[in-house]
């Protein structure tokens, strides 16, 4: 199955690292009610891919510094055993760092991650951490275009000296390429000291966390510096293009993974996975196809154009014609589905059923070899084997206050334009023929009816419409 950003390469980190992840911001630029952190890609929010590459590197601790948006913040993170800093008012990045330094031991290291930068590979911040335990170590990148960010300011020896914010750079060193991520990492007892230090003389009026570096240098501790195998791994959100932007290179990396593990994707821009998909040996995407959850797929399934899937698992051999919705939805083998067929939560379908055109299904069971190939609502129902449900049959499972059960055993064929009003139960064998209303248990082997006695009336005329301003 494709791995997740967040966990490629995990494996503990042989000294103790505790993360810190700033997550206070508003996101003005976002111009929406919701925190920035808690604004989705791939499905889930900003700040729980943070979290999670941060589970994967082996973190002692995880400490998400919260501040707009905060109780919506925590309740998102609420599965995971974090603790959480308040940041107010929020007076820059290092004020933010001061105040999860009660939640990290004295022991180890402060690694700083950011809320807003969700595609951090855990195989640079593996490569950040093996360094020397002493040090400082950050995260820097090198751009064509670097407006916006820190600049690394080296001698000439290339040593790191400081960091320049963009705002008090002088126009030379503006020029310089090499940027700051803001991703550090730094021995937890001397980034205490150095966060005392801090001073907010700048244009910003902000304790920044950046100015630990040239601390760090006065005091003789080494700075050294990593660069991500790719840029985008530090690219933060700002706004909703930067989400937009983000959104695509995760998927098209998403879609190439997919790719190396054999899967046919029809278009490999043209597909959304927002959670784990699990798939077989030739497995073919059609394009525009949409994956929540987990979905596991069988081999040699066939999903086809502008279907959505969401916690749902497929069985060999089966194809999910185009515009088909599954959700929560167990799918046994050599099944076709749809096109236009709805799977709702607690369906299952067993091997070598038919789902046609505009079938919905709701919490049932489908047995082997049964078929509902048109215009059909099933819903609390579990239907035996070789069954046939004629288009426009309905079961009627809800009488306004309660859902009821009903039961349709093996090699039924019910006529179309049928309403099974349940609670009901029909017997093995039996027909329903077409355009009846089934109200009570119908027996094995028998034919039930419940058609009036056709009328042919003389002399009726139809309904006509009526002119343009015709009275009456």
């Amino acid at each position: 199955m494709p791995a997740p950003l967040d966990q490629l390469g995990s494996a503990p980190v042989t000294t103790p690292v505790d993360v810190v992840i700033l997550a206070a911001g508003k996101g003005k630029r976002m111009y929406s009610a919701v925190p920035k952190v808690l604004h989705r890609l791939g499905g889930r929010p900003l700040v729980q891919h943070v979290v999670n590459a941060a589970r994967a590197l082996g973190a002692r601790s995880i400490c998400v510094v919260y501040g707009h948006g905060g109780a919506q913040v925590r309740d998102s993170l609420a599965a995971y055993d974090l603790h959480f800093a308040l940041q107010e008012p929020q007076l820059g990045t290092g004020h933010a760092v001061l105040q999860a330094l009660p939640h990290v031991g004295e022991d180890g290291r402060v690694l700083v991650l950011y809320g807003d930068v969700p595609l951090i590979r855990v195989t640079t911040l593996q490569r950040l951490t093996a360094g020397d335990p002493e040090a400082v170590h950050l995260v820097t990148a090198t751009m064509d275009e670097p407006g916006g960010y820190g600049r690394i300011v080296r001698n000439g020896d290339r040593q790191v000296q400081r960091i320049v914010e963009e705002n008090d750079a002088s126009p030379a060193e503006r020029g310089i390429t090499e940027v700051n991520t803001g991703i550090i990492l730094a021995p937890t007892a001397k980034l205490a000291g150095w966060l005392g230090e801090l001073r907010s003389e700048n244009t910003q009026g902000e304790y920044y966390l950046t100015d630990v570096v040239a601390l760090a240098i006065r005091d003789g501790v080494p700075v050294n510096t990593v660069q991500p195998e790719a840029t985008w791994e530090t690219l933060g959100v700002n706004s909703k293009a930067d989400l937009a932007v983000l959104e695509r290179i995760y998927q098209r990396y998403q879609a190439d993974d997919l790719l190396g593990r054999g899967v046919t994707l029809l278009d490999p821009a043209r597909i959304d996975l927002r959670g784990i998909l699990e798939c077989g040996a030739d497995v073919t995407i059609d394009v525009n196809c949409v994956f929540e959850g987990t979905v596991r797929l069988g081999n040699d399934v066939v999903i086809g154009a502008n279907c959505v899937l969401r916690d749902v698992s497929v069985g060999d051999g089966t194809l999910i014609a185009p515009f088909s919705h599954l959700e929560a939805a167990t799918i046994g083998e050599g099944c076709q589905i749809g096109p236009f067929a709805r799977m709702r939560p607690g369906t299952r379908i067993a091997g070598h059923v038919h789902i046609g055109n505009f079938v919905e299904i709701k919490n049932s069971v489908i047995q082997n070899g049964s078929k509902a190939n048109h215009l059909a609502y099933i819903g609390d129902t579990d239907v035996g084997e070789r069954v046939n449900i004629g288009a426009g049959t309905i079961v009627c499972n809800y009488d306004g206050a309660n859902k009821h059960k009903t039961i349709i055993e093996d090699n039924v064929f019910i006529g179309s334009d049928t309403q099974l009003v349940a609670p009901v139960r029909i017997g093995e064998g039996a027909t329903i023929g077409a355009g009846t209303t089934v109200t009570k248990d119908v027996p094995a082997g028998v034919l039930a009816l419940s058609r009036a006695k056709q009328t042919a009336i003389e002399g009726w005329k139809r309904p006509r419409k009526k002119a343009k301003g015709e009275d009456g």
